[in-house]
């Protein structure tokens, strides 16, 4: 795989960085997550990874973390400004230690700034970085995506892409270097598109009207999704004229009577009328191989059922589907691992053994409650 022979530490935390940390694991990485003694994060991100459960209470604990990051390429922080510092583990004392060490910072508000001690969560995040404003419909409030905004595109994602330059970089160089990697910054990267495009023109023009009236916003009845008889969803994007075209034909609706850059309220009212009168199946056979940009909307949980998606998904040990890495690597793609997720400290003493310490060194720290050894370790 890719990334086969790099050593990631990974603090452990949540969304963000479990997400990093994941994807480098799915292609190759060996991901060491340092886990707390007690009241470890939940982490269903975990897959491929390994834990080391640590003390940082403890200076020995915190010369455990400083042991592990001299054999490691990658460290990946999700703290707040400071809090490494405190510990003792901050970029100058860790790079001091190893110069080759990328040393990467996932926060929500970034290293400086006015919020960046400030507690938040994704859609803080992006109604920070104004993409928030963007995302709802016509009179209604702001609508989050989930958390997947901040979280795993703008957050963890733009993460792992910094981590992946800074090795490529390293090749040339032989050395480290720092990643401040911030969600506001992240999020309003991932949605440049949005400022880049304001003020250009398509039809009645991409922006410039209020949120959910413009042409990607749900605005234009055939960038929209559509209700059926049965309940269910159909996605409709036919923004170019020729799919439009096909997307009239396949309704039964006439294009002279209903242009796409007309009437928007009585088009909508027409089309809401029309998808009404069959089943999303029934759409979904009439649209089956148009070019009409009209597909029905999959719930999550039968996703993998779809024959088109069959191999973008597999099973995994507990019997969740789990979609496959992406990008689809030709010699070297990446591979979900299989077992069960690991346990706080279900690793440590392999992990110690691998940078050096030996089993005398090991049992010394679990006997003073430095480290913890989880009993289902497969030593």
């Amino acid at each position: 795989m890719a990334l086969k022979g790099i050593r990631v530490i990974e603090m452990a935390g949540l969304a963000p960085g479990p997400f990093c940390g994941m994807v480098l694991a799915d292609h190759g990485a060996n991901v060491i997550r340092i886990d707390k003694l007690k009241g470890a994060i939940p982490d269903t991100l975990s897959r491929g990874k390994r834990s080391l459960a640590v003390d940082l209470k403890h200076t020995e604990g915190v010369g455990v973390v400083r042991k592990v990051c001299q054999h490691a390429d990658v460290i990946i922080e999700p703290f707040r400004p400071g809090v490494m510092e405190k510990l003792g583990l901050g970029p100058a004392v860790l790079c001091g230690d190893n110069s080759k060490l990328i040393y990467a910072r996932l926060t929500g508000f970034g290293q400086t700034g006015d919020n960046k001690h400030m507690a938040g969560h994704d859609i803080n995040y992006i109604a920070t970085s104004g993409v928030l404003s963007r995302f709802g419909r016509r009179d209604a409030k702001p609508t989050p995506p989930v958390n997947l905004m901040a979280d795993f595109a703008g957050g963890g994602l733009m993460c792992a892409v910094g981590i992946l330059l800074a090795l490529l970089e390293r090749t040339t160089s032989g050395k480290g270097q720092v990643i401040d990697c911030n969600m506001v910054q992240g999020s309003a990267y991932v949605s440049s598109f949005l400022w880049s495009s304001l003020g250009a023109t398509y039809g009645e023009g991409l922006w410039g009207k209020p949120r959910g009236e413009n042409l990607l916003d749900s605005g234009a009845p055939f960038y929209d999704t559509h209700k059926t008889k049965d309940g269910k969803y159909m996605a409709v994007g036919a923004l170019e004229p020729q799919f439009y075209s096909i997307l009239l034909e396949a309704l039964g609706l006439d294009e002279d009577e209903y242009s796409q850059f007309g009437d928007w309220t009585a088009l909508r009212e027409k089309f809401t009328n029309t998808f009404a009168t069959k089943t999303q199946s029934e759409w979904a056979a009439i649209f089956a191989g148009k070019d009409a940009c009209v597909t029905p909307v999959v719930e999550l949980e039968d996703a993998h059922k779809q024959s088109y998606n069959r191999h973008l998904f597999v099973r995994d040990d507990a019997g969740r589907y789990q979609p496959t890495p992406a990008p689809v690597l030709s010699r070297t793609p990446a591979h979900l691992t299989a077992g069960s997720l690991p346990s706080p400290g279900q690793h440590s003493t392999s992990v110690l053994k691998e940078c050096g310490l030996t089993s005398t060194e090991i049992d010394g720290l679990i006997s003073k409650g430095t480290i913890f050894q989880s009993v289902n370790s497969k030593l």
